[in-house]
């Protein structure tokens, strides 16, 4: 049988991995904190077992986000499912970035603020012990910030690009992706991200960059059987 790729499943090889220090258990699934990261995981073949558990972490009616191709059992609900692509690393041009600098816990609430404004996808109170945030200030303001999720072994996501509406257009956006990709390729791993499959303009960028498509997939929320109901 052929060894499945760590980015088939991406948040299941990072869970039990690179990142699971993150990981709440039960039985063979994981999930991140809520605070840190919506995702959870199941292993590659997932049984009736392994969706009990998954229900018994996410609590009565409480949801998990999902990235493999999964059909819940009765009594499941599905919230969304955003289709979506996974590209890697094939030549990008990684360089350091002379004017990013690291972002800490006391830049959270800026992080928190400019993700308000430009919506590049989950950010959590927590999300920025999963790796490296590197951000760009203009006249003191955090304009740019990108940084590091998923972590499978051997690969590292980039995320969170985003740039203020009011600082477009001047390529802070890419040059904080090459930055973050140049710290990741210093530690002997590959860099990757997703993106939403509508995001055209986003993925052509990604590709004139030297990311690769190498799979779809599709970003699901499920809500497990219960009572409880969300906040």
């Amino acid at each position: 049988m052929t060894e499945a790729h760590p980015l088939d499943q991406a948040a299941w090889s990072s869970l039990i991995g690179p990142h699971d220090r993150f990981a709440e258990r039960v039985g063979r699934v994981a999930r991140y904190p809520a605070d840190v990261c919506p995702f959870g995981a199941l292993p590659p073949d997932p049984s009736d077992q392994d969706w009990a558990d998954v229900a018994a972490l996410a609590g009565p009616g409480g949801a998990v986000v999902l990235t493999l191709p999964a059909t819940a059992p009765a009594g499941w609900t599905e919230l969304f499912a955003i289709p979506g692509v996974q590209l890697v690393d094939d030549g990008i041009a990684a360089t350091p970035d002379g004017e990013a600098v690291v972002l800490g816990v006391a830049d959270v609430p800026e992080m928190t603020a400019l993700v308000e404004r430009t919506k590049p996808g989950p950010f959590l109170p927590r999300t920025r012990e999963m790796g490296t945030y590197l951000g760009i200030r203009r006249g003191g303001e955090l304009v740019a910030m990108a940084g590091e999720r998923l972590h499978p072994p051997g690969w590292t996501e980039i995320s969170a690009v985003c740039t203020d509406p009011g600082h477009r257009g001047q390529g802070l956006g890419t040059r904080l992706v090459l930055a973050v990709a140049h710290g990741i390729r210093e530690r002997g791993e590959t860099p990757f991200l997703h993106a939403s499959a509508s995001n055209t303009g986003a993925i052509a960028l990604y590709e004139h960059l030297g990311f690769r498509l190498r799979r779809t997939t599709t970003f699901a929320g499920f809500r497990a059987p219960g009572s409880a109901q969300e906040g």
